[in-house]
């Protein structure tokens, strides 16, 4: 027998995360320096004004009229890693991860996903968007008759600062241009708060429920307040199935 064994994919995986959040630690102290950007989602670096947001610990998500709040929770962890945001019948899903400060993970995980809804019996096209290059998808879903049917979905992602946003829009705005107007622009007005700590890349951004308001304090735009556990849980983004529906 030899001496020597092949690594797994998992480990070689895990050498590599463990070598970009060393290289993130150290970039963390020196600063990000990069360019300011001129168009979101943000990162709380780059917002002097965060009023009109809903503190969600690791998100700051701006209220619109009508909107209402879900976090979603992770079963295992019983962690909040997510936020649905649903306005007139169609919802926004939001997640932010960290990256390394030197390369964006968006391209990698959009293969992903499409690769997954392909396995999965869908159909995934890639294609710009206004906040870069977009899937548009076809999800599988079984109808009450035992058919399969066909729900669309629109997954985003922006890379930021050592941190990675993912939206998925479902329901008409997933189809309607002016149905997504809202939606995209509660994403584009997020704000993510990822802190200075070193952490792999892909670790998703803890969220924490906000502080409930009097009675007599709450907003009129009907975003305070409603943030609470779904019944469901909601997956962090790994490797493998991306497909997560909101009902």
């Amino acid at each position: 027998m030899g001496l020597f064994r092949r690594a797994t994919a998992d480990e070689r995986r895990e050498d590599r995360e463990s070598a970009l959040a060393r290289e993130d630690e150290g970039l963390a102290q020196d600063g990000d320096g990069g360019q300011p950007r001129t168009s979101g989602p943000f990162d709380v670096a780059e917002i002097e004004d965060t009023s009109g947001r809903l503190d969600l610990g690791g998100l700051l998500v701006p209220g619109v009229p009508g909107m209402r709040l879900r976090l979603e929770q992770d079963r295992r962890t019983q962690k909040f890693t997510g936020v649905a945001c649903t306005v007139e019948g169609s919802v926004l899903q939001v997640q932010a991860f960290a990256a390394p400060r030197t390369q964006g993970i968006w391209d990698e995980i959009r293969e992903e996903i499409a690769s997954s809804v392909q396995q999965q019996g869908g159909a995934a096209d890639d294609v710009p968007g206004p906040f870069g290059r977009e899937l548009l998808a076809r999800l599988p879903v079984a109808g009450a008759d035992g058919r399969t049917g066909f729900r669309p979905a629109r997954f985003l992602g922006v890379d930021g600062p050592r941190w990675f946003l993912r939206g998925v829009i479902t329901g008409r705005a997933a189809v309607e241009p002016e149905a997504a107007t809202t939606l995209e622009f509660v994403f584009a007005n997020t704000v993510v708060v990822r802190g200075d700590q070193a952490r792999p890349p892909r670790d998703v951004l803890e969220l924490t429920p906000p502080a409930q308001p009097d009675a007599n304090d709450a907003s009129e735009d009907g975003a305070g307040g409603h943030a609470q556990p779904p019944a469901g849980g909601f997956n962090p983004l790994e490797r493998g199935p991306e497909i997560t529906e909101i009902r």
